[in-house]
């Protein structure tokens, strides 16, 4: 392994307070470096959720570039390599489920990936896109697959204007019409502007659509889903909130006799991801972006909170 060229300290946005009161100012902290099975990436775009955070460092998913690679990723991995970090940051790959571990995030200059479950980012795929796409965008794009929705029915996405809605609309349309010359929604109803809107959506598909993905992390959104499905509906449960008595489901009654399906997804495999990028990189997909600088998280922690961003946002580290 060789370290030449790293610096000792790098910046990273490390969080101080709690709650609605937490900022994360630039700090200097050390630079760790890889293991016999890890690589270090050097971070150019992360994303800017404010997720939880291990040594006080948020942010799930970013991409950029290796600068150390570890002696057993030799094979895998070498200095260059353009590379994505994701929210599940590693798998055991011995249990049934491959659980994740808990590890800084990307809000730093550098962070230490496994270099088993890393993923290489494909020619045609900016590093700026790329980002979104390891958590957000597969995430959407596995709950389109998890949906089971065929070409000619409708599927209804609720949040479509955030950083998983946007990609949910794109997927929904190119996985189900791949030569389709144009991405976007058939329709769109407004939730503040609509009095109805399980009718407005009756009006638009004649008994409700298929399906139903539930992004926003609201407990009003949980509680319209069942409404927004017709009969054998599927409602794709994929925002999780804060709020622990958010249930996702609907009365026994109203169930039984729609034969509703309930079905959860939380973001996707190595080859979900892979899948997800191959779409941008032919052309298909491409994320809504709103750029800004590591600076500038609070700033954009604020313009989140206050729902005055559409799209995903991502940071320059620098």
């Amino acid at each position: 392994m060789t370290n030449s060229g790293i610096p000792k300290f790098q910046n990273a946005a490390v969080r101080v307070g709690d709650g609605d009161d937490a900022r994360a100012p630039l700090k200097k902290i050390e630079v760790d470096l890889p293991g016999s099975d890890q690589i270090l990436v050097k971070i150019n775009w992360s994303n800017s959720s404010p997720d939880p955070e291990t040594k006080g460092i948020a942010g799930h998913e970013g991409a950029g570039v290796v600068v150390s690679v570890g002696d057993n990723m030799h094979q895998k991995w070498k200095v260059g390599d353009r590379a994505g970090v994701k929210w599940v940051h590693s798998i055991c790959g011995a249990c049934e489920f491959c659980t994740n571990v808990t590890v800084p995030g990307t809000f730093q200059q550098y962070v230490v990936a496994d270099g088993n479950y890393t993923s290489r980012l494909p020619e045609g795929v900016e590093d700026e896109e790329a980002g979104p796409i390891m958590c957000a965008g597969v995430t959407a794009y596995t709950a389109c697959k998890r949906s089971s929705v065929r070409p000619g029915q409708w599927i209804v996405i609720q949040g479509a204007g955030g950083g998983l809605g946007q990609f949910a609309v794109q997927y929904a349309k190119v996985m189900k019409r791949e030569l389709c010359q144009r991405l976007g929604a058939e329709e769109f109803v407004d939730r503040q502007l609509s009095e109805d809107i399980p009718a407005e959506v009756k009006r638009i598909t004649k008994y409700g659509a298929q399906t139903v993905l539930v992004l926003p992390p609201s407990k009003e959104a949980y509680a319209l889903a069942p409404n927004l499905v017709r009969p054998g509906g599927t409602v794709v449960v994929v925002g999780l909130p804060h709020d622990e008595s958010v249930i996702a489901g609907a009365r026994p009654k109203q169930m039984v006799l729609d034969r509703l399906n309930f079905v959860g997804s939380v973001t996707g495999t190595l080859k979900d991801v892979e899948e997800a990028l191959d779409f941008t990189a032919r052309g298909l997909v491409h994320p809504i972006l709103t750029k800004g600088t590591l600076a500038e998280v609070d700033k954009y922690f604020e313009l989140r909170h206050q729902g005055q961003l559409a799209g995903c946002v991502v940071l320059k580290v620098a």
